[in-house]
């Protein structure tokens, strides 16, 4: 049986069609890879690769033109329902409604699973703890600084202790010291869960900070680098750097950034 977390992506091409012309638009040509339960994996690209277009179809607002993409074995879009407490998002904007608090922020996805009251609180509060928010439980977002609105989001991500979490762009509006500190909580947590976590992302230090695995989306989207970041010494990050740029630059695959281990897309 396929663990909750594991992501399965097959030959998958999503196109759209232009209102008035009707003229084809690719976003995704095709994209072939496996995320394993348990692991943190970044996607970087260009700005209109498709990574969001990636995440709606994994999210399962939208259906694969072709091609396949399961989770836990299941179609997101085909069974959407199922996905209530299994998948969990945090995005650029917290998206945090202004007329609850903290807790009942952080609390709104158990409310709308049905828990217990009781527990919804209780479990609320120990996630605004573990993020240094105790104290702010009862504040509105508009009393919250942006990086501590941010939190509030990622504790409500946490709270339903999903099997998936998905992070689009969801540090990169954040001052640098602010970004750093928040993603690493993240990334901490995620591993301390033993969560599986998709990282989505333009910025080439931040996909590199994930320090598992890089997928380097092309334009229109597929698979031009797939890296363990691990397989690169300390030393060598800045030639990996140079040659991820260089391979979105392009737009076309490096042979040289493969290591042993490592499958060429």
């Amino acid at each position: 049986m396929t663990s909750a977390g594991t992501i399965e992506v097959e030959a998958l091409r999503k196109v759209f069609h232009q209102t008035g012309t009707g003229e084809a638009v690719v976003a995704i040509e095709r994209l072939d890879f496996v995320v394993a339960q348990g692991e943190i994996v970044a996607i970087v690209g260009q700005t209109g690769c498709g990574k969001s277009t990636f995440l709606n179809l994994l999210i399962g607002l939208d259906r694969p033109t072709d091609g396949r993409i399961a989770i836990g074995g299941r179609a997101p879009y085909d069974e959407f329902d199922h996905f209530r407490g299994v998948l969990a998002a945090v995005f650029q904007q917290d998206r945090l409604l202004p007329w609850r608090t903290a807790i009942d922020n952080v609390r709104l996805p158990l409310e709308l699973l049905g828990q217990q009251p009781s527990d919804q609180v209780e479990r609320a509060r120990a996630w605004l703890d573990r993020l240094g928010l105790a104290r702010f439980e009862q504040a509105y977002p508009h009393e919250l600084s942006g990086g501590m609105r941010q939190r509030v989001a990622l504790a409500r991500a946490f709270v339903i202790e999903p099997a998936l979490l998905l992070a689009d762009e969801a540090f990169g509006h954040l001052d640098e010291v602010t970004a750093r500190q928040i993603r690493g909580q993240f990334f901490d947590m995620v591993r301390d869960e033993k969560k599986t976590a998709i990282l989505v992302t333009h910025q080439l230090e931040e996909a590199i900070e994930t320090g598992d695995r890089l997928l380097v989306f092309g334009r229109p989207a597929t698979v031009l680098a797939d890296l363990r970041l691990e397989a690169w010494k300390p030393d060598e990050l800045a030639d990996l750097r140079a040659r991820i740029q260089a391979t979105l630059q392009d737009n076309r695959t490096d042979p040289k950034l493969t290591r042993s281990g490592e499958t060429p897309r």
